[in-house]
């Protein structure tokens, strides 16, 4: 149903866009080809100009706006709570490796997890999310007490080998030992 009303919505706006124009090309065609008036077609030159302008920038973007850059749809990271709740973001796009793990003086880590709920199960260099290709991949790295991935597809999570490299995609629970980090 949702689609079908979108699917209306677009013939609507598609058959109003027909009925300006056409409204617009009439107007044209009357102050220029059956009117005298210098100053009437001077005020309507203008108009229409800056209207198409308008309808340029509407229809293709601002020339100064950047294209929003497109990748695989992954743009953070969310610690959740035993409830699901976020605690903790960590902005990764525009990253193309993250060490996952516990920052101390000795040992400094992208995504540190030292004051999650379950620190203690989770190994100082305990997984890396990396990017290639347009694509994330998550590896457990020796830790202690493993990681693994839940697919929102899927019942049961899967415990990842290690230095095996598992693509992840938005959606996608990562667990570090038994802390949870959502993929949106």
């Amino acid at each position: 149903m949702a689609k079908k009303k979108g699917y209306q919505k677009s013939i609507r706006v598609k058959l109003i866009e027909l009925l300006i124009s056409i409204l617009v090309i009439s107007a044209l065609i009357y102050v220029f080809g059956y009117t005298d008036s210098n100053t009437l077609k001077i005020i309507t030159g203008i108009a229409f100009g800056l209207f198409l302008f308008g309808v340029i920038i509407v229809k293709f973007g601002s020339p100064d706006e950047p294209e929003p850059k497109k990748e695989d749809g992954v743009t953070k990271l969310v610690l959740l709570d035993e409830e699901g709740e976020s605690v903790k973001e960590w902005f990764i796009q525009g990253e193309t490796s993250l060490l996952i793990g516990k920052s101390s003086a000795q040992n400094e880590v992208d995504i540190d997890l030292a004051d999650a709920e379950y620190a203690a199960l989770i190994s100082k260099q305990h997984a890396v999310l990396n990017q290639a290709s347009g694509n994330w991949f998550i590896e457990d790295i020796h830790s202690k007490n493993g990681t693994g991935i839940k697919q929102p597809n899927k019942r049961d999570k899967s415990k990842l080998e290690i230095e095996q490299p598992h693509n992840v995609k938005a959606g996608d629970i990562i667990y570090i030992a038994n802390t949870r980090l959502l993929l949106k």
